[in-house]
């Protein structure tokens, strides 16, 4: 009798159990994530090249190799009367690629770090920005060979070119919402890697890379105010103006509205849907690999 009194006093006693949450998206701090963030982006942009045979000639080659193709077509089979139109093609090639290189990386990537996702305090976090990292190296090598592009042609340097760093940093945020939303959810949804795949391509036919808006305008002047509120349209008509062509339209000229609020808008909602889904599924990834 006493020992079943003693047993339920120790029952009664014994603390209950808590829910211990999982790894966050920045488990450990900011300056440990920072840390691994460079770490991991240098060697991943290391190991994209490693043992080829071109080596990082392959980041110059990639976007070149698309433009010698599209340059060819819009310049033999459909003209487009737009000046300087080579190395606005070269430049928007070069812009876009960064964005869907960045994003197309991203969504396995946490799924390729599986060993150390398991790792309890390692800051999810870090995984796709570590990619935004790599795809921006790339980016700046390839930003060298566009200059260069550009002053051999004729293009006259301008004051605004003191501008275009401005350019990297408006691509960036809009890509690192992105590349959050399909990294956290194609553990658990693998048909992510093929949706996003089918949406990037549609999403570069739809923004204004081998053509202009004021082009579209023209022959469809509603498709164009559609086509404005892209928040990738106004980064590439800043970055025609700024560095080919002074004259050209800017991104408000069609209404602050449009060219500028409706696309801020947009990266704005993309922002707080990609930090809701990256918190909600950060603890959970995991436990879907």
């Amino acid at each position: 009798m006493s020992t079943d009194v003693a047993l339920s006093s120790e029952r009664a006693e014994a603390p209950a159990l808590e829910v211990i949450p999982g790894p966050s998206a920045l488990g450990g701090g900011w300056k440990r994530a920072l840390e691994l963030l460079y770490v991991i982006g240098v060697n991943d942009f290391k190991k994209t090249y490693f043992n080829t045979a071109l080596g990082y000639l392959w980041s110059f080659a990639r976007p070149l190799i698309l433009f010698g193709v599209l340059l060819t077509v819009f310049t033999t089979i459909v003209r487009f009367n737009i000046p300087h139109y080579a190395e606005m093609l070269l430049m928007n090639i070069v812009l876009f690629g960064f964005f869907q290189e960045a994003t197309v990386m991203a969504v396995g990537s946490v799924v390729a770090q599986e060993a150390i996702v398991r790792k309890t305090q390692f800051p999810r976090l870090v995984i796709p920005l570590a990619v935004v990292l790599t795809s921006l190296f790339n980016l700046g090598l390839n930003l060298v060979v566009v200059l260069v592009f550009m002053i051999v042609l004729g293009v006259t340097p301008m004051w605004t070119w003191l501008l275009f760093p401005l350019i990297p940093v408006f691509l960036i945020f809009v890509t690192v919402p992105v590349c959050m939303i399909v990294s956290s959810l194609y553990p658990r949804f693998r048909d992510v890697a093929i949706i996003w795949t089918v949406l990037s391509t549609a999403l570069f036919y739809g923004s204004p890379v081998f053509y202009t808006l004021s082009i579209v305008a023209v022959h469809h002047y509603r498709l164009s105010q559609i086509m404005h509120i892209n928040p990738l349209a106004p980064i590439l008509t800043l970055a025609r103006k700024w560095m080919i062509d002074n004259s050209a339209p800017a991104p408000w000229s069609v209404g602050l509205l449009l060219g500028i609020v409706a696309p801020l808008a947009i990266v704005g909602l993309t922002w707080a849907v990609g930090i809701w889904i990256f918190r909600r599924e950060a603890p959970r990834i995991a436990e879907q690999l």
